[in-house]
Formats: structure tokens, sequence, C-alpha cells
């Protein structure tokens, strides 16, 4: 049992930085025969890589694996339907699940095909940014499909992001984890997709923490907090969005293989499989949250923009009603009588502005007191 106590750190030393680059790594000595899209092709035989004078195409390895034993893990990226075609007449895989794998843009699934399984991973990766915009892309992702087979481990991966060559490099480290089969990939496969699940929802909450502060934010001079752009919050909303859809539909399939009897998992590794459906089942909850949280974020905002837009009306009609008194006045000595009360005497005028002056100071300062201005 010591190489199970051990399954944790062969896989979580895949928990990397999201500043680190995570691109595709294409292997430059493939052999012409193979097709461009594989980067990796390798027998694994009692957890050891078997070693050739001349990179393996997926039909050499295969018949390396039928006359000797082990399993062949072939790494592709990308792949067109015609480069796929060979590979998958060569290990029997079903048409449609091909058909998904080539094509991409799935949602998270476990699928069974006669002898092999066919699961599908989002990948995600946190977009750094400076600044959050109503333009700011928070989260990328990707795509990993895995066909699991008895003797045979096959991934195919879409987007820039999430390359496997890293976890395949610490696996072959361990050959006593490799050793327990194809199995022991999809599990390192899983605990590493999910890892980054958790990174990137530790950076999404930071951007959340950010856009709360400035929305609960005290206005200037204590006066009322004038909310954000809320188009900087709906950007963010949809992120998450996208987040959370790369997010529920796994959780399904990992409990599936967590629980439930499968010839081609490992009884050793399915144990380890419920460990990744509670780290799953954990950052659901906290994009759930995410998603919770956006919401009261943005309606408070709103309400702050109507608040404010209402302390800027209440201001308006405040400074309409003081300079009412002097419109009234002016507009009543604008008329063109000959008989009007002090119109001809020394000292109207003066009088008249005074009383005016004062009239606008008393409304002033009785407004202020009121909070009006």
């Amino acid at each position: 049992m010591s190489m199970i106590r051990d399954l944790r750190a062969v896989v979580r030393p895949s928990r990397v930085s999201l500043r680190k680059d995570t691109g595709a790594s294409y292997d430059t000595t493939r052999d012409p025969a193979t097709p461009s899209a594989v980067v990796d092709c390798a027998v694994y035989r009692d957890g050891v890589r078997v070693r050739s004078t001349t990179p393996l195409t997926p039909h050499e390895a295969m018949r390396l694996v039928r006359r000797d034993g082990g399993f062949v893990w072939i790494g592709l990226h990308e792949p067109t339907e015609a480069e796929f075609a060979g590979i998958a007449t060569e290990f029997g895989l079903h048409p449609l699940a091909v058909e998904d794998a080539v094509q991409a843009h799935q949602r998270p699934k476990l699928e069974r095909y006669d002898d092999s399984l066919f699961t599908v991973f989002k990948t995600i990766h946190y977009v750094e940014h400076d600044r959050l915009t109503a333009n700011s892309e928070v989260v990328e992702t990707g795509e990993v499909m895995c066909f699991t087979g008895r003797d045979f481990f096959i991934t195919v991966r879409h987007g820039g992001q999430g390359s496997l060559r890293g976890l395949r490099h610490r696996l072959q480290d361990d050959p006593e984890l490799l050793a327990k089969g194809p199995s022991a990939v999809l599990h390192a496969i899983a605990d590493h997709v999910v890892d980054g699940y958790i990174a990137v929802a530790d950076a999404v909450q930071d951007d959340i923490d950010e856009v709360e502060t400035e929305v609960f934010s005290p206005g200037r001079k204590g006066g009322v907090s004038r909310g954000v752009d809320s188009a900087r919050i709906y950007q963010l909303k949809r992120e998450v969005l996208e987040f959370k859809r790369a997010v529920a539909p796994l959780l399904r399939p990992m409990q599936l293989l967590s629980e439930r009897p499968m010839r081609l998992i490992d009884p050793d590794i399915q144990k380890y499989f419920r460990d990744v459906a509670d780290h799953l089942a954990r950052v659901q909850e906290q994009v759930m949250g995410f998603d919770e949280l956006l919401n009261s974020i943005l309606q408070a905002n709103l309400a702050q923009a109507s608040v404010a837009q209402n302390e800027d009306m209440r201001k308006i009609t405040a400074w309409a009603a003081i300079i009412a008194v002097p419109t009234m006045v002016c507009g009543v000595y604008g008329m063109n009588f000959d008989h009007m009360p002090e119109l001809h005497w020394k000292y109207g005028y003066p009088v008249i502005m005074g009383v005016t002056v004062v009239l606008c100071l008393g409304i002033h300062r009785t407004l202020k007191r009121n909070g009006w201005l």
C-alpha cells in the first residue's frame, strides 16, 4: 500500500502556479510517419517506459503491447479527423466517441463504449490581468478527452493550455503507480484538472473581492458611493458562468468512477477518485457561491447608482428652489407697469436685492440642515 500512499505526492505537484506556461510541448523528434497531432507515444511495461531508438508510431506501440504486455499512452493535440482515423481503427474506438474527440466543445462526461471508457474534462486557465475591465478575459477553457482501455490510454487535448507533459514525467518517476495501468493515468489527469480548478477559484475570488470592495467603499467626502461600472461585474459573472459549466457536469462522472465498480478501473485506484470528487464538490460550491455573490454585488451596485441619482436630483431640486426666489423677484420687477411699489424710491433697488439675498440664504440654510445639500 505504500504506492497508494504516494499517489497524492505524485499528482499534487501538478498544482502549478497560474503564471507558469502550460502550453503545448511537442516532441521534435517524431517520426514523419507519426500523425502530426501526436505529442508523445510510449509503451509502459511494469510501470517503466520502454525505450526505443526511434520514436514509436501508435501502430508500432500497440504491436509491442500485444506481443510483450504493458499498455500504450498516446497524447494528441487537436487532431484532425484524418489524423485520428488510423488511431481510432487501431484501437477500435467507437465512432461517436471519435467524433466528439475531434470536434471538441463537449460537456464534461463519462461514457462507456464496449471495452473502453471515454471521459471529457474541461481545463480552466486563469488569465492574468492588471485590472478587471468590461472586456477582461478572466478564465480560458480547454478540453482533455481520455480513452481508457485495458491496454491503452489515449488523451486528446484541445486548446493552448493544459499540457500533460509535466504530469507524464511525474508519473514516469513512480513506476509502482504506473504499473497499475491506464486507470492510474486517468486518476492522475482527473486530479490534475481539479487541482487547476482550485487554483483558478482562488484567483477568481481575488477578483470578486476587489469588485466587492469598490462597490461598497464610501463615496468622496463621505457621500453616497456611486459603485463601479456594471459592465465589469457582468463580465466577471459571465466568466464565472463559463467556469461553472466546466465544473458542475464533471461531478457526476467523478462520483461514478469512485462508487461504481468498473472492469477498467483498478480497485486500489478507484477509492482515490472519491478524493477527487470531494475536491470537485468543494469547488462547485465555491463557484455557485461566486455566482450568487456577484448577483448580490450587481444588485447592490445598481441600487447605489439609483441612490446616487436620487441624491443628485435632490440637490438639483434644492438649488432650483433657491434660484426661484431671485427669479420671481426679477420677474415681477421686470414687468412694464408705471405704478409699482418702491419703483421710484431711492433705496428701492438695494433693499429688494438685500431681501432677495436674505431669503436665498435662509432657504439654503434650511435645506442644508435637512440634508438636501
